[in-house]
């Protein structure tokens, strides 16, 4: 009987052994999708996106400057950087190596070797593999746009065009380890819907472990279009650059203009459950409503709201943006766009940009401190976290307060609740277990954290923020369990 079972045993080892070597989720390594839709993990632990849209690093940095941008932003806590590959069909970058045979996105120029020192072997593809394996050697991942959808629109790329560029793309860039893929390019999935269509398509069947999404035009998102498309790992909006009273879409159907949140509320609603992020909101230092130089600049204050609403309503990260670094702009040449006239070197040290970070400290502080990958996410202060408008007491957790406006995110242990202009946050209490909870100020501006007190759990408590009622005196209430 001893030997039937041994022998028992052994058969079924050899049969089925293999699968237990096999990884769960939350021990893969790389850049995935958690258990519940909604959220980003590396190696099995939380990832918070924290990205910067460096647009023409690859046309418009030398190698120097490149290592001088990466590191900059791996100081601040970025740790994505949204690129072009190809801002013009075709491209040159710094060096004049120009990106494509004779214009033709389906002949990329690639020449033999990619030696720096011999300008005959080193090639516009090879100044971008440059700068990826930099920004790997940071701990920063390239979410790179193929092909920016102007240049689609204009009918500079045919559908098999796309296909065969997408597929040198991916036998490129597939054994990369920090890629993540936006397709379009600040253009509408609707307009020549096919190109998308075939190169997330094309990037999908030939780079199976890279996350992809679109990068969709100001005041619409990847969803519009491609929600269920098999190609489309999570989605992406762009509020866009305009004030509420510039936003002339803002009667239609799924465009909202400043109301970053709505869009991370409609995306987080649908089905299936997909992550979500705003990927290009107002940028530090750009006119509002974009193309009138003449107009107020968006400012720090501007760039951390768009950034605590859409997080506490729900995305998985944030997207910065600054006027003069996402173009890499030098002081005195011509050719800025949208009224840039500080240097991005100057520019990098915009207030903004520093405190970025505090957003992605805080979102990561509820990690449990024995946090493994072999640990469950489903009992993670990080994954369980959700939306919550309902602690709010009364009308500020409407829809129609503009500045004024409420934003509450929870897990199970802790609260946090974002006020732009330092109004009274009105709380239901008894959400977080408890006879009395700890309440205290965080301050997006700097990061630190002010204790309030224990509060007595139950009925309804006014949280007045410290100083006076005005746009940019951001607070967050934190409620955490005792």
């Amino acid at each position: 009987m001893y030997q039937r079972i041994v022998l028992f045993a052994f058969i079924s080892l050899a049969l089925f052994g293999c699968t237990s070597n096999k990884k769960p989720d939350a021990l893969k390594k790389g850049l995935h999708i958690s258990e519940n839709g909604r959220y980003f993990t590396e190696d099995g632990k939380p990832f918070f996106w924290l990205g910067d849209t460096g647009w023409l690093l690859f046309n418009k940095t030398t190698r120097e400057q490149a290592d001088q941008f990466l590191e900059d932003r791996r100081q601040k806590g970025f740790n994505v950087i949204q690129a072009m590959v190809l801002h013009t069909v075709p491209s040159v970058n710094i060096y004049g190596d120009s990106s494509l045979v004779n214009g033709d996105i389906a002949k990329p120029a690639v020449t033999e070797g990619n030696s720096f020192a011999d300008s005959t072997q080193y090639d516009f593809w090879d100044h971008i593999d440059y700068i990826v394996d930099k920004a790997k050697e940071k701990g920063i991942y390239m979410a790179l746009v193929p092909v920016w959808g102007t240049n689609v629109k204009n009918k500079k790329v045919t559908p098999a065009q796309a296909k065969s560029y997408a597929e040198f793309l991916t036998n490129r860039y597939k054994d990369k380890s920090n890629i993540i893929w936006l397709n379009g390019g600040d253009i509408k999935g609707s307009e020549v819907k096919e190109v998308w269509e075939v190169i997330g398509a094309t990037l999908r069947a030939n780079d199976p472990n890279h996350l992809i999404t679109f990068h969709p035009r100001g005041r619409t998102g990847s969803s519009e279009w491609f929600h269920d498309a098999k190609w489309l790992d999570f989605n992406m909006v762009q509020s866009g650059h305009r004030r509420y009273d510039q936003d002339t879409s803002a009667k239609e159907q799924w465009h909202y203009g400043e109301d970053n949140w709505k869009y991370i509320e409609k995306d987080y609603n649908l089905k299936p459950v997909k992550p979500t992020i705003d990927g290009e909101p107002s940028y530090e230092g750009i006119p509002q409503g974009l193309h009138d130089v003449k107009q107020p600049r968006w400012n720090d204050a501007d760039v951390r709201r768009y950034g605590y609403w859409s997080v506490f309503a729900g995305a998985f990260g944030y997207t910065y943006g600054d006027n003069s670094v996402m173009q890499f702009y030098k002081a005195g040449s011509k050719g800025a766009a949208y009224g840039a006239t500080k240097s991005w070197q100057d520019a990098l040290n915009d207030p903004g940009a520093g405190q970025m970070i505090h957003l992605k400290n805080l979102m990561l502080s509820r990690v449990p401190a024995d946090q493994t990958a072999a640990s469950t996410q489903a009992d993670n202060g990080y994954f369980d976290r959700v939306p919550d408008q309902s602690v709010i007491v009364g009308a500020a957790g409407g829809d129609n307060e503009k500045y004024n406006r409420l934003l509450a995110t929870r897990g199970k242990d802790y609260l946090f609740v974002y006020t732009y202009n330092g109004r009274n946050i009105p709380l239901k209490m008894g959400v977080i277990e408890g006879d009395q909870v700890k309440a205290s100020w965080f301050s997006p501006r700097d990061g630190k954290t002010t204790a309030i007190g224990n509060i007595d759990n139950k009925g309804t408590h006014d949280f007045d923020p410290p100083g006076e009622v005005k746009d940019g005196n951001d607070w967050v209430l934190i409620i955490d369990k005792i």
